[in-house]
């Protein structure tokens, strides 16, 4: 009776600990102990499935807590909470020049920021308010750590930091705020999200953007029309210098 009680409580444990006590040679019956881890499985698996002492319930649980580790990380991406419709992400320097360059009149907010920056986590939500109630306005954002070549060449130091293009006109300002002077982001976007129409296509980045993006190879460009940039933009700089 007390060896079937014991077998019940802590199968596989105590019987074969009790064959070890009483035979301290060493020696002990395979079939013995055979029977015992057989019988053991059996009351297992017909009494205590989900006994979290076994390995197979341990492992079971495992995905469970990876699972809550990876929605722990993403929550913590606070750079992708709450973005509306108009805020777009930009993944490449191709696809900022392309999405300046087709951006019509429409006035277009680029910012850059850094997922460690604090005062850009502090900004995200304001941002994200001018964003919904501005829905005719771009917000272009860019991830400085995601694409630092793109933001070195466009001489970015600060962050986070703003630009502000409007049609023909291109770059019409640019600095750099935080939830403290938002207000300077709050009198730009008063200045330059009026209506009026634009004449012509948007300008996008300056020429010298271009090429300094073109010659680190983060955008393609027609080798004939670099060249030929290059040397308009050698001669304007010699002019200047006269």
């Amino acid at each position: 009776m007390a060896s079937s009680l014991n077998s019940i409580i802590l199968p596989g444990y105590l019987t074969s600990f009790q064959e070890t006590h009483n035979n301290p040679n060493g020696s002990h019956s395979s079939s013995l102990i055979s029977t015992d881890l057989t019988q053991s499985s059996r009351l297992l698996s017909d009494h205590q499935k989900g006994l979290t002492l076994t390995s197979n319930s341990w492992n079971a649980k495992t995905p469970v807590l990876a699972h809550a580790s990876i929605c722990v990380s993403k929550s913590m991406r606070w750079w992708e909470k709450t973005l509306k419709p108009n805020m777009i992400e930009i993944n490449s320097a191709q696809e900022l020049v392309h999405t300046l360059s087709n951006s019509g009149d429409r006035l277009v907010i680029l910012q850059f920021y850094s997922p460690g920056c604090g005062g850009c986590k502090a900004l995200h939500p304001k941002i994200c308010q001018m964003a919904e109630s501005n829905p005719k306005a771009i917000f272009l954002q860019v991830n400085y750590e995601e694409l630092k070549p793109m933001c070195q060449s466009l001489h970015i130091h600060v962050l986070p930091f703003f630009r502000f293009y409007k049609g023909h006109e291109g770059k019409v300002c640019s600095f750099s705020c935080t939830v403290a002077t938002i207000k300077k982001f709050k009198n730009a976007l008063l200045k330059y999200k009026s209506d009026a129409s634009n004449l012509g296509p948007a300008k996008g980045l300056e020429e010298y953007e271009l090429l300094a993006l073109a010659s680190g190879g983060q955008i393609s460009y027609n080798n004939d029309d670099l060249l030929l940039k290059k040397m308009n933009l050698k001669t304007i700089y010699l002019q200047l210098l006269v």
